[in-house]
């Protein structure tokens, strides 16, 4: 697994490039830059590309901000994740909403429970420790025992829209979680103002105009899910068909992921179908598209699965092997983006012809999402 000091290594030395990637320290060394798409379809040298969205952000004319825009989709087509850096979230609004999570998780579990998520049309409310069991999987029975063999070792806090008419945010009570909403709700709409820029930037390396995207995620119909992962034994991760989060890909059009310094993300290759390893990078998030966009693309953007494993063990003792050890706690915050509620999701008209048919009819934002979350959570 690569740490976080390669990471950093790896953006400090690659920062006079338009964009960056992530490779595996000590492969190809010397070796001229290739294509992504030469890279990718090998795993020696699978990279997920990192990207200066401050170049877009900021761009001092429309054929810089094309050329990022161009970055963008090509690491959607060959890859399904990037890294973006310069994205203009500090970083102490990051940790702030760190800080507040763990704050969270560290209730007695009575009060947690009192927030319990109960329905899928609603996305909201904690999530124990083995209730949900992320797959690919539609079979009501195989999940329950998958559920049953190896649930996935995290609790999750999911918090959507507040003003929603119909569905409720599960609210901690100020007293025993001071600053939590609000900090929350705040982060809620710098998220979804990022996840509008980022659209933007899709539409325009589609071919698409601009704000093609606008409004058609505009009611923010998303889901802010913080994630906390108890210490376990790494054995036990390491039994069969065992993992922190399976193997899944996420449903919308985006998820902005903001990891901690611990690891275990893993991105599957959609050429080889190895997994490999997307270690944090600070000061970055990862982007990765979801099956909603993919939908919409006709799969020209890929929404590529993807799963939280073990990293590195950590020995219980010095006198223990590293294979009995304890993964460390990980905290990590995911921001999953959605076409508006009732947004008819269709091929986009550049995305299909004679040569390449639709793949998928039509749903709607709804349809797919309650259907998806339906099967996972028991």
């Amino acid at each position: 697994m690569i740490g976080v000091r390669s990471a950093v290594l790896a953006l400090r030395a690659t920062t006079s490039r338009r964009s960056t990637s992530l490779r595996i320290p000590g492969r190809n060394v010397g070796r001229a830059l290739a294509t992504l798409a030469q890279d990718a379809r090998s795993d020696s040298t699978f990279r997920i590309p990192l990207i200066d969205f401050g170049r877009f952000r900021s761009a001092k004319s429309q054929a810089e901000k094309q050329a990022t825009a161009d970055e963008v989709v090509n690491g959607f087509k060959e890859v399904g994740f990037i890294y973006l850096n310069n994205h203009g979230i500090p970083d102490t609004v990051v940790k702030n909403v760190y800080d507040k999570s763990a704050q969270f998780f560290a209730l007695p579990n009575e009060v947690k429970d009192t927030l319990a998520w109960k329905d899928p049309r609603a996305n909201r409310g904690y999530v124990a420790i083995g209730r949900e069991r992320v797959t690919q999987s539609a079979d009501a029975y195989e999940i329950a025992e998958m559920r049953k063999k190896a649930p996935d070792t995290k609790e999750t806090m999911e918090i959507g829209r507040d003003w929603d008419k119909t569905w409720k945010n599960h609210w901690p009570q100020e007293a025993d979680a001071p600053g939590f909403k609000e900090t929350m709700l705040h982060f809620f709409q710098t998220c979804h103002d990022l996840h509008t820029l980022v659209m933007r930037s899709i539409a325009l390396g589609l071919g698409l105009d601009e704000t093609f995207f606008d409004d058609k995620i505009h009611e923010q119909y998303h889901n802010l899910r913080l994630l906390n992962y108890p210490p376990v034994r790494t054995s036990l991760l390491r039994k069969e068909g065992q993992a922190r989060a399976g193997a899944h890909s996420d449903y919308g059009t985006l998820t902005l992921l903001f990891q901690d310094s611990v690891g275990g993300l893993e991105v599957q290759n959609p050429h080889t179908q190895q997994f490999q390893p997307a270690p944090p990078i600070p000061g970055t998030i990862v982007v990765n598209a979801g099956d909603l966009l993919a939908r919409w693309s006709n799969d020209i953007l890929r929404s590529t699965l993807h799963r939280v494993v073990a990293p590195p063990a950590k020995p219980i003792s010095d006198v223990e092997d590293e294979s009995v050890g304890v993964t460390p706690r990980r905290q990590s915050i995911a921001f999953f983006c959605n076409p508006n509620q009732g947004a008819n999701i269709e091929c986009l008209p550049n995305c299909w012809n004679e040569k390449t048919p639709k793949k998928y009819d039509p749903v709607t934002t709804e349809q797919y999402i309650v259907g998806r979350l339906s099967a996972t959570y028991m």
